[in-house]
């Protein structure tokens, strides 16, 4: 009992971190790529992952989740968003025994070029540009009992938009605690993306100006943009099996988000495994969220042991994006 109350207390002050607010201004934050969901079994279930994140996903769900990593796994995921948008994850992690587990990733959003336009030539200029972003991170976790993992992740991110960047440094720290009732009732939080502000630098924000008696000398001069917020979010989690037996599971989930620069809202999913084989998934994301062009979301998976030591792994999924279309992701897993 007194590991339920230490517990429970590392959970209440991880909550208390989080929702004092950075910023209170919706849509005013910095590296918008932290906030694009990842891996396709997680997206199929609605985003609801906090307290599942039981595979190498979780460095982006939870890094708690990765204590549950029991020997070494590879990630990739390919994403193509609403206006062409790119977005590529790919992680690798690795148990070690008596030590935990670690782990690292990078993720990259890029986008097609696109032509310089002025006022003076609104048609282009006959130049191009593009922007994009990039972070790269490590996580580690364990189990601090049987039952409590914990996790951390540590990432570079940089920004760019033709001849201006912006770097940040961010921390996530994520918790799942395991209770024996109702099967194995999953209780999990996680804070992602607290860190330092982000500010673009460049060529793009130097001007000439001129000074002196008559204006007759020119001079450099570079403007200074304001800073910048990181996309904090704080996640709450419940999962549970609530059907196990030797040929099948279902898992439900559901997770209450509280982001720094806009409404809360409330993802939920349920997985059907086959064998923990074939899966099927389904969910809906961002419940309650203000003016939110998402909703629901279905994926498939299958998983395949080649070997004794080797499985691959392949996950769909979709995701109605209102207005937006939809988005489909796929990956693909080994463990080994």
């Amino acid at each position: 009992m007194k590991s339920f109350y230490k517990y429970s207390l590392i959970i209440i002050v991880l909550a208390a971190t989080a929702l004092y607010p950075q910023t209170l201004k919706t849509g005013t934050t910095a590296a918008q790529v932290l906030k694009f969901n990842v891996g396709p079994r997680a997206v199929g279930m609605g985003g609801a992952f906090t307290a599942i994140s039981d595979d190498i996903t979780a460095m982006y769900w939870n890094p708690g989740g990765t204590a549950n990593i029991n020997s070494n796994e590879a990630f990739f995921n390919h994403s193509t968003l609403y206006a062409d948008v790119g977005f590529d994850y790919a992680a690798l992690a690795s148990h070690l025994t008596g030590f935990g587990t670690i782990g690292a990733f990078v993720s990259v959003l890029s986008m097609n070029e696109m032509k310089v336009r002025t006022e003076a030539q609104p048609e282009g200029t006959g130049e191009f540009f593009d922007a994009g972003a990039l972070v790269i991170g490590l996580n580690y976790s364990r189990f601090l009992t049987e039952d409590f993992s914990i996790g951390f992740n540590v990432k570079y991110i940089n920004e760019f938009i033709w001849h201006m960047s912006a770097t940040g440094i961010g921390i996530d720290v994520g918790t799942i605690y395991k209770v024996h009732i109702l099967n194995e009732l999953r209780i999990a939080a996680s804070i992602s993306n607290f860190g330092t502000k982000m500010q673009l630098s460049g060529r793009d924000v130097t001007r000439i100006m001129s000074s002196g008696a008559g204006g007759g000398n020119l001079v450099n001069s570079n403007l200074e943009l304001e800073k910048f917020d990181l996309p904090l979010l704080f996640r709450v989690g419940l999962s549970d099996d609530i059907i196990k037996n030797a040929d099948n599971r279902v898992t439900i989930a559901v997770d209450a988000v509280h982001p720094n620069d806009h409404t809360e809202f409330i993802n939920s999913g349920l997985e059907y495994a086959w064998n923990e084989m074939i899966y099927v998934r389904g969910g809906y994301n961002s419940l309650f969220e203000k003016d939110s062009e998402k909703g629901l979301t279905l994926g498939v998976g299958l998983h395949y042991r080649i070997a004794d030591l080797i499985k691959i792994k392949v996950d769909y999924a979709y995701q109605d994006f209102g207005r937006l279309n939809n988005v489909q992701y796929i990956s693909l897993g080994i463990n080994f």
